[in-house]
């Protein structure tokens, strides 16, 4: 049956075109459901027990994902119109449902309404779009349950009270999300109900919220038809909200509207915004701007104390904080200060998913069981959330997760609700499961759809391989690896052969990934969506499967395996003559650790061949790093930390800076040499659809606090150019031996991200890798535990003639998109890592109170930053201890100082201290490595 739609439309010439399009509907499209005498069962997704079978509205689906993914809520139909509006309102929700929707263990199912000639609803004259899906949801509840007959009912679940209503008039059984739950005699699922709002049924149950009964804390959010009047008239200033990791009530945005960062300090200027949230922000008068951005160190109590204003009624008189800074004169000069500014309103809210525990509480008496808390995010820039919950003796020590439902003016946290729980405060393993959660690692076993791609063990190089046209036997090549000690996922490795001529023949050899990983398949799909693989101290979250990773692609010693080949002849000076590609087969004959290659290399004794090989390999790297150096290339430095893991308990045994060999140097000059020349070979076929990766330049922002640092220790730094800038870092040497390699940590700081992007979305002069002083780069030499190098190993081929280009390159905003989630992938397993040293830290030391030695890094009104070389550990000192009075210290900017009024103490960037370090607990369950001067 067809039906058509017409609609009207103008074009960019002006004119009116009539659009129709045709809309097939059908009659044999099944119901899902066991039970049904008429549709085919073998595609039923609901149980055949099934009592009740829900259809829900898309607001129920919006508001309570939560809720639906614990397993009590089953039997569900998702109609289309609902999956295509919350697919248009909410992308996460959407995915959230779809995730539910292909779950073969969850009773979910799709019915096609839209599609279906008993279901279809045409829009009425004057109705508005929310207004037909709604009538469609209640026809397809309707046809449901007379298609079903009596012996199962059909309801509708909605919190909308008119939707309800005409429901109830039309005889189709509705009820709201809440009075559905507490049927189910289940008290604890009501904790995951998220309350209603004032237009939505049952608000007798939410607590009274009546102006009257209530002062207002905080400013009303702008209408965004006022927001976006004012960004367009330069009123309001549109960035990301940015809040200090050490100070939760001081926040940046980022504005490009007037080049800076405008400082937001204090919860009431903030009004009600997270981290992460895009916010319009209107600029407070200059004699309320800040000097510099040397604003205080809050302490882990301040929250409690921090003062609550009623709103200010205009920018002069907003609220000032008892975390201000103390500046270092009497009256603020305008002219040197950095623009302070309120937020007004919320473009593009960040609310997640937030992992800590419920704040201590008397146990509640009576109210049904009821009892409001306060939820305490273990990262100490998210605020305090209300809950409500049934079961808080059973929460009271653990470490839970609560969403955010609402942030009304009238309350001083943020309302939301109990999602789950991940398990005991302190347990280590809990503890990981929070770091893996807050930065959003999918750690889940991997599926039967996806084992399934993988061939079956024990799996050999088979006679076809050998036989392939496009594949070369190299297993004649003296090839080996070099690796982190331990390391079973080896996806690169090398060989260096000296030529008759002179000069060397030189490879790099990458596992053959996309032999098994093929486009379009779950294994892929899973890949794409995992990104990375996850480091953590004490295991590794694989971005594929460990028969990949360990087995079938890892380029294991005495083993012969599929590779990607980069060849390179190349002259005794470095330079390169040529270079081909080639599926290969090798056989690696060693796989040794950077200390073993090392110690090879270091042996004079030792003359065998591979340590030959080594040794010529070393000396070539050697002449391509200072060439890259002299080209530009920034030599920047890491606080990377290493333990030392106990193999029973898993505790930390010892702790320490990560040592950086010349093996370790070696291997990565090849790598860097082996993706530009890959880069070079896919953008040179594939121009609008090659992934690269690139380094923006750092802005003069960015730059500002390496500067200031550098001019307050009358050092002399030219940032014009990466190659001025590494010339003056090389020059930046003082007495102190560390001095350098501190000074080249505050400039990787100052470094924006490195990022992947689609070539066709970039103007070549933005192909830029500025760290490496490259026109072009990409990521090509580990498929195993990147996707980006999965893509690049696919263009590869197609540029060989090897395979076809996957469809999917052809459709750019799609490569935007992974290109999108790859960034968010690897930042968010870089902060993952970071976390998880964080973790193992506060382990370390729980039974060691230690005295050492640190630099201060940062200085601010109240203390400063220090880093501590032997453990790379970095925290605040406090000069002047809560609850003392009479501190009196204030920050001389020009000079990186903070000093007494009466100038008899002061403490300056870059200075050695003496510190304690020792694992306090200031806050229930918010253990920290306190460090305090001695």
């Amino acid at each position: 049956m067809l039906q058509s739609k017409s609609f009207v439309r103008k074009t960019k010439q002006g004119k009116v075109l009539k659009v129709v399009r045709e809309h097939y509907l059908r009659d044999d499209i099944y119901c899902g459901a066991s039970i049904c005498k008429v549709c085919d069962t073998k595609v039923a997704r609901l149980s055949s027990s099934a009592s009740t079978i829900l259809v829900l509205d898309t607001n129920v689906v919006l508001n309570q994902i939560d809720l639906l993914e614990n397993p009590a809520i089953d039997d569900v139909v998702v109609l289309s119109v609902v999956l295509d509006e919350v697919k248009n309102k909410n992308l996460s929700v959407y995915n959230r449902l779809r995730a539910l929707c292909s779950n073969t263990l969850r009773k979910f199912f799709v019915f096609s309404n839209e599609h279906h000639k008993d279901t279809y609803v045409k829009a009425m004259v004057g109705e508005s779009p929310n207004d037909r899906n709604d009538r469609a949801i209640r026809v397809a509840t309707n046809w449901y349950q007379r298609h079903l007959g009596g012996g199962t009912r059909v309801l509708l679940i909605t919190n909308d009270k008119e939707n309800k209503r005409k429901a109830t008039d039309e005889g189709i059984f509705a009820e709201t999300v809440e009075t559905y739950v507490k049927s189910l005699g289940q008290p604890n699922l009501l904790d995951l109900v998220v309350h209603p709002t004032s237009e939505d049924v049952g608000m007798e149950d939410v607590e009274d919220l009546r102006p009257s009964k209530r002062k207002v804390i905080y400013i009303e959010h702008k209408p965004m038809s006022e927001i976006t009047a004012g960004l367009h008239r330069g009123i309001y200033h549109q960035g990301k909200l940015r809040v200090n990791r050490y100070n939760p009530f001081e926040a940046y945005v980022g504005s490009e509207s007037i080049g800076d960062e405008i400082i937001i300090q204090g919860r009431g200027n903030m009004n009600r915004a997270f981290d992460g949230d895009v916010v319009a922000v209107e600029l407070l008068p200059k004699e309320q701007w800040h000097e510099g951005k040397s604003l205080s160190i809050a302490d882990d109590e301040d929250e409690e104390e921090e003062d609550v204003h009623l709103v200010p009624n205009s920018a002069d008189d907003a609220p000032r904080n008892r975390d201000t800074i103390q500046d270092s004169s009497s009256t603020v000069n305008p002219v040197s200060c950095r623009p302070s500014g309120r937020v007004v309103g919320i473009i593009k809210r960040n609310w997640q998913s937030y992992c800590g525990s419920l704040e201590p509480m008397p146990m509640p008496a009576g109210n049904g069981g009821i009892a409001h808390a306060l939820f305490v995010s273990k990262d100490r820039r998210i605020p305090k959330i209300r809950i409500q919950t049934r079961q808080l003796g059973n929460l009271l020590d653990k470490r839970i997760i609560v969403t955010v439902d609402s942030w009304d003016c009238l309350s001083r946290y943020p309302s939301g609700h109990y999602v789950r729980t991940i398990g005991e405060i302190g347990d280590r393993d809990t503890e990981t499961k929070v770091v893996l959660i807050e930065n959003d690692i999918n750690s889940r076993p991997f599926s039967t759809q996806v084992l399934a791609c993988l061939p079956p063990l024990p799996w050999s190089v088979s006679t076809e391989d050998l036989m392939n046209p496009n594949r070369q036997d190299l297993r004649q090549l003296r090839v080996f690896s070099v690796d982190p000690p331990g390391c079973r996922d080896i996806d690169d490795a090398l060989h260096c052969t000296a030529l008759p001529d002179g000069n060397f023949e030189v490879g790099v050899h990458i596992a053959d990934v996309t032999n098994f990983v093929h486009s379009g398949t779950p294994l892929d799909d899973e890949a794409s969506q995992r990104g990375t693989s996850v480091y953590l101290v004490e295991r590794r979250i694989d971005m594929l499967p460990k028969p990949l990773t360990e087995d079938i692609c890892s380029l294991r010693s005495d083993v012969e395996r599929l590779a990607f080949s980069v060849i390179w002849v190349m002259t005794p000076e470095a330079e390169i003559i040529s270079t081909r590609y080639t599926k290969s087969v090798i056989k690696s004959s060693a796989v040794m650790s950077y200390v073993e290659a090392q110690a090879r290399m270091d042996d004079s004794r030792l003359m065998d061949p591979l340590t030959t090989d080594l040794r010529n390999l070393n000396t070539l790297a050697k002449i391509m790093r200072q060439r890259r150096i002299d080209r530009g290339a920034l030599t920047l430095a890491s606080a990377e930390v290493k333990f030392q893991i106990d193999t029973e308990t898993h505790d930390p045994l010892d702790i320490g800076m990560y040592q950086i060999r010349e093996a370790n140097q070696m291997i990565e000059e090849f790598m860097l040499a082996a993706n530009v020349s890959v880069a070079e070979k896919i953008l040179k076929h594939f121009s609008m659809c090659s992934l690269l990766r690139r380094h923006p330049s750092p802005t003069k922002e960015m730059l500002e606090p390496l500067l200031r640092t550098a001019a307050a220790i009358g050092l002399d730094l030219d940032v014009s150019s990466s190659k001025a800038l590494a010339d003056s870092l090389d020059r930046a040497v003082g007495d102190d031996p560390y001095f350098n390699k501190l000074i080249r940590i505050l400039a990787t700081r100052c470094m924006p991200q490195a990022v992947y992007f689609c070539s066709g979305d970039l103007t070549p002069p933005e192909f830029h890798h500025y760290g490496l002083a490259s026109p072009l780069y990409t990521h090509f030499t580990s498929p195993i535990r990147r996707y980006a190098d999965v893509i690049v190993h696919r263009l590869l081929a197609a540029a060989l003639g090897i395979y076809k280009l996957p469809t999917i390159f052809q459709d750019r905003p799609q490569l935007t998109s992974i290109a999108d989630n790859l960034n968010y992938r690897h930042r968010n397993a870089q902060m993952a890592s970071w976390a998880s040293v964080e973790l193992h830290t506060l382990i370390f030391f729980r039974k060691r109170p230690t005295d050492t030695e640190a630099r201060i890094v940062k200085i601010r009104a109240n203390g400063f930053i220090v880093f501590v070389p032997k453990y790379g550990i970095e925290g605040p000192v406090y000069l002047t201890p809560k609850g003392e009075k009479g501190g009196d210290w204030v920050v001389d900017e020009e000079h990186q100082k903070v000093k007494k009024m009466d100038g008899s103490i002061s403490y300056s960037v870059l200075q050695m201290v003496q510190i304690h370090m020792e694992v306090v607990e200031p806050q229930p369950n918010r253990p920290k490595l306190q460090l305090t001067l001695m």
